[in-house]
């Protein structure tokens, strides 16, 4: 299999999971919160819908060799998606999130392998794997927003898990190490369900190497998935599991904290 099958796997499993619920809301649930700061459920779907399209359309014209669309096309779709109503945005979320996986599902492994996408803010375009990967950290992050406010004990598709670990490390657009309030320090990182170690660095900026730390300060031992909802300040302390343990000078608070500008 190329690299993109088992994130595309991933990426309809979890469609398919938030779709079954979708169908069933009515228009009260509809308007009611999200777990994602200022939005109720429908803007959630609606944000996931707008983008199902942009990458649609994005997709596309790299599978038929074009260039990236206008720079007014995104704005577009999102003034359209913000005028409509919430059952038409959960309609939408339905529908162009069907269109999306049907092209990602459609290409052969040789466009799988040879395709590149390219992004104005990246440096060089990037793979279908790529490409499908950063569609699937929207997907499961949202879908938990969508799951979470009636399901307490909701956690991230664990199709998605290991292939969201593979995505690029770097925390310094995410974290506010002003939180920290001056302290720094080295924690060893173990997570379950896949076991991966790891080391975090505590300081301006943070950051994460890929390697276990020597001497760590503490270690941090989680699930996977609650690692990654910690990093995408998505772990509450209500919705932390009780298998996360930390040991050291920083504490569980403080990580929220710092996790808390994504």
């Amino acid at each position: 299999m190329s690299n993109a099958d088992t994130v595309i796997v991933a990426l309809r499993s979890g469609y398919e999971r938030l779709a079954d619920l979708v169908k069933k809301f009515d228009d009260e649930t509809l308007a009611g919160p999200s777990a994602a700061t200022e939005w109720d459920i429908a803007q959630v779907l609606s944000h996931l819908g707008s983008g199902a399209e942009i990458m649609t359309n994005t997709l596309q014209l790299a599978v038929d060799g074009k260039p990236p669309a206008a720079g007014d096309f995104n704005q577009t779709v999102w003034a359209r998606w913000d005028s409509s109503s919430r059952r038409e945005q959960a309609d939408g979320f339905l529908e162009w999130n069907a269109k999306l996986l049907a092209l990602f599902e459609s290409l052969t492994g040789e466009q799988r392998d040879s395709v590149r996408i390219e992004f104005p803010w990246l440096p060089a375009p990037i793979d279908v794997a790529a490409f499908a990967r950063m569609r699937l950290n929207e997907l499961t992050y949202h879908s938990w927003d969508v799951r979470s406010p009636s399901d307490p004990e909701a956690t991230l598709d664990a199709a998605a898990v290991p292939e969201m670990l593979e995505n690029d490390r770097d925390l310094s657009w995410v974290t506010k190490p002003a939180e920290l309030n001056g302290q720094t320090a080295v924690l060893a990182v173990v997570t379950t369900d896949p076991s991966q170690e790891f080391t975090l660095r505590l300081a301006d900026p943070v950051s994460i190497e890929a390697t276990p730390a020597a001497e760590p300060d503490g270690t941090l031992t989680l699930p996977a998935e609650a690692w990654l909802r910690l990093s995408a300040g998505r772990l509450a302390a209500d919705r932390t599991p009780e298998s996360v343990e930390l040991t050291g000078p920083i504490s569980l608070d403080t990580l929220r904290r710092v996790f808390a500008g994504y």
